[in-house]
């Protein structure tokens, strides 16, 4: 153990002595070979060369203090949990991130060129004879930990990204990297390419705030690299479906105070379940973001947060469907590939609209959860269609849902009229989030099919309706509309629309949702286009919407030769 410690001294004062014969700009060239004139600048210009870091193995409090005081170091600020790489030994040693205690503490290094930087020790309590000494072993013959960082200034995602871009140029690969709550700090690591001579092949770039957003890509970049890994991740999907689902109907979000911690016990007794596997649960949601974990004990994150009932823009209904019915049938997607029946007939012996609607409690939380992705609606109330529209002129929505939509839109025009098209039972829901808007004066409700669309008025909206259906009833649907809609109106579309290119979108997925479920599809813009023309309609423009959603604008097709 003297020989553990003494070797993890040295190392100490080796990463010190680094630290302070080091500067940002003859740094990064070590570390990235090739990277010279205006993109070192632009680097220098961007992020600092703030520290080295090591993992050390005390087996107490005690041994590091002395082992920071040995190479003149001081920590002027209590440790506080590591994430980042209490995540990684566990992985890498497969053990239970709850049972390795790393911390970190960030002593102050005064350099040669008079700036002051500083050395980041990671440190496991392993006490002497425990089962961590293998582990510690392994550690310190690798150094996996090991890396310099450099920290970012005045962060953006459109920096964050170009930086990431300029290291990737420079053959550094994405290493990982994570958000850690308790300094709300994000992490992306690089592993630096075989050429480096800086004595590191681990980089880190330091970005204060939260960042998960451009970290997804930097993480997804580093798994495709990895593809076992990537696999398993990906076979645990429904775990994660799961896991939401059970935390919402057990109601947990709900009994969590918005502004204090509570542990497990806590929690377990406000919601009556047992407290041992509660706090295996709230590890697991940690993990995944929706939870962060202090002294004071688990706390929702602002996407924890929308699993609250009471939460402004609540998604609690979504973790019900998705991880409810529509997680039943989804276990029926190779019937619907190999049949090409809808897996939800097959497995409720009904379409899910019927299966819905003989059942108030679904039929509820199904347009509860239609709602819940109401931050796609945001900008549609600005659309010029509706902008420009006359005094008086009015808007239907064509299956509108509880008028959630169609709210807005009023809302945000008082001067126009809305009339809401929708099943019987869905009315009722509409008319009681209406009336309590306000508009009920503005306002007509009215129950029906698309065959009972109103004509002559001046804008109809069909959101998230076409994809419902299979291509010969969306004809039908729009044909409906084309016999209603005055030479003059216009009709806004609001979908998905799938990528012509095939890149990312939630569209993609949605498509899968669709067949499975509902015996629907997503359609790429000329695949509505030709529908629309079928009817007699013409695809004018098309506008994005917030979570990959897109506005269609159509007009009736003008007869030939006017």
């Amino acid at each position: 153990m003297i020989t553990a410690l003494s070797g993890d001294t040295s190392r100490l004062r080796a990463t010190v002595d680094f630290v302070k014969e080091q500067d940002t700009a003859t740094l990064l060239p070590l570390l990235l070979p090739g990277l010279d004139g205006p993109e070192l600048r632009t680097l220098a210009e961007r992020c600092d060369f703030s520290h080295a870091a090591l993992l050390l193995f005390p087996p107490d409090a005690a041994a590091l203090d002395a082992a920071l005081a040995a190479c003149g170091l001081a920590a002027h600020a209590p440790p506080r949990p590591s994430v980042v790489v209490r995540e990684r030994l566990a992985a890498r040693h497969r053990r239970a991130a709850a049972d390795l205690d790393v911390t970190i503490v960030r002593p102050a290094v005064h350099c040669h060129d008079g700036t002051r930087r500083m050395v980041e020790v990671f440190a496991l309590t392993a006490p002497a004879g425990s089962d961590l000494e293998t582990l510690a072993a392994h550690e310190r013959e690798h150094q996996h930990e090991a890396h310099v960082a450099f920290e970012v200034r005045a962060p953006d995602p459109l920096v964050l990204r170009g930086l990431c871009a300029t290291f990737a140029r420079y053959g550094a690969t994405p290493g990982g990297g994570g958000y850690n709550p308790h300094e709300n700090g994000t992490v992306f690591y690089f592993t630096a390419p075989a050429q480096a001579k800086a004595g590191y092949r681990r980089v880190e770039l330091y970005v204060p705030g939260d960042h998960r957003d451009v970290l997804a890509a930097h993480l997804q970049e580093h798994r495709t690299r990895q593809p076992a890994e990537s696999l398993l991740r990906l076979l645990t999907g429904a775990w994660t479906t799961q896991a939401l689902a059970a935390f919402t109907r057990l109601e947990v979000p709900d009994a969590m105070d918005t502004q204090r911690g509570a542990d497990a016990g806590q929690l377990a007794r406000r919601t009556g379940v047992s407290a041992p596997h509660l706090a295996t649960l709230l590890r697991y949601l940690t993990m995944l973001g929706i939870l962060h974990e202090d002294r004071d004990g688990f706390r929702l994150t602002d996407t924890g947060r929308l699993l609250r009932a009471d939460a402004d823009g609540s998604m609690r209904a979504l973790a019900l469907m998705y991880g409810g019915p529509f997680y039943e049938s989804f276990a029926g997607l190779e019937h619907t590939v190999r049949t090409g029946q809808t897996a939800f007939d097959h497995h409720f012996g009904e379409n899910h609209f019927d299966h819905f609607a003989r059942d108030p409690r679904l039929a509820e939380l199904f347009d509860q959860s239609m709602a819940a992705g109401a931050r796609m609606f945001d900008p549609l109330p600005a659309h010029p269609v509706l902008t420009a529209a006359a005094d008086g002129a009015t808007v239907v929505d064509i299956a509108g849902g509880n008028g959630e939509l169609l709210g807005r839109i009023l809302s945000a025009h008082p001067r126009l009229h809305g009339l809401l098209l929708e099943r019987p039972h869905t009315v009722e829901m509409a008319r009681r989030l209406l009336d309590a808007a306000g508009h009920s004066g503005r306002c007509t409700l009215r129950a029906g099919d698309f065959a009972d669309l109103p004509a002559g008025a001046d804008v109809y909206l069909l959101s998230r309706v076409l994809h419902d259906w299979d291509d010969d009833r969306c004809r039908e649907i729009l044909r409906h509309c084309a016999r209603a809609m005055p030479d003059t109106a216009d009709l806004l579309v609001v979908e998905r629309v799938l990528p012509a290119d095939g890149s990312a979108s939630l569209a993609t997925a949605w498509d899968l949702h669709m067949m499975c479920n509902v015996g629907g599809r997503e359609r790429r813009a000329d695949h509505y286009a030709r529908l629309f023309a079928d009817a007699g309609l013409t695809l004018v423009d098309r506008a994005p919407l917030p979570l990959d959603g897109s506005v269609l604008h159509v007009r009736k097709t003008a007869p030939t030769g006017t």
